[in-house]
């Protein structure tokens, strides 16, 4: 698998500071793992090059960066512990989260298809993957002290309750949704059980 990068993107203007130096964690980071999405939720891959430059080729697909991603990573990762699971090819994953990991940021899983869950539509006949997060237990975090970020309902439906839905990104470059959704996760810090807290209009 390929991958070749390409500078200058519009996130990067959105950056604060650079992404060559250590992360130093001044915050005091909690007891919950983020669990992030990737396609659409950190990032938008397609075979169609778009009207704006992309940050970087992984074999056949151009990849836009979703505005402020390095940024959110570096500073979200001073109080969740993080991870990014898809249900993408296990190659893949890995070759995207090489490239938006800004140095100093530590993932506690970067898990793709292997990891998840095949139901089958008995309606449709049609197979989906879902990600089950009990299988997280094995790095040390109880379903109460989990969250996951992701577009797409149907591939938590079975965890609900950890659940921030976040809009799709498709390559809009005024994309704001990684600054709302930093300043909402910092609110769930404290939380004794993520579940029991109501997440439908989080943006509000």
């Amino acid at each position: 698998m390929t991958v070749t990068t390409r500078k200058g993107w519009l996130g990067c203007a959105l950056l604060c500071r650079r992404f060559d130096a250590p992360v130093e964690y001044m915050e005091e980071k909690c007891d919950k793992l983020l669990v992030l999405d990737l396609d659409e939720t950190l990032i938008h891959a397609t075979t169609t090059e778009l009207d704006v430059p992309f940050a970087f080729r992984v074999d056949q697909y151009f990849v836009y960066e979703r505005p402020g991603v390095k940024e959110f990573l570096v500073n979200i990762s001073r109080h969740f512990s993080i991870a990014v699971w898809s249900t993408a090819s296990d190659a893949y994953v890995d070759k995207i989260v090489q490239q938006i990991t800004p140095p100093g940021v530590e993932m506690v899983a970067v898990w793709g298809r292997s990891k998840c869950t095949s139901r089958r539509d008995l309606v449709y006949d049609t197979f989906s993957f879902e990600k089950r997060l009990d299988k997280l237990k094995s790095k040390g975090y109880t379903l109460d002290k989990i969250l996951i970020v992701d577009d797409s309902p149907s591939k938590s439906r079975s965890n609900y309750g950890n659940a921030i839905y976040i809009n799709p990104f498709t390559g809009d470059a005024g994309d704001q949704d990684l600054r709302l959704l930093f300043d909402y996760l910092v609110t769930l810090k404290d939380a004794p059980n993520v579940r029991s807290i109501e997440k439908r209009g989080w943006r509000k």
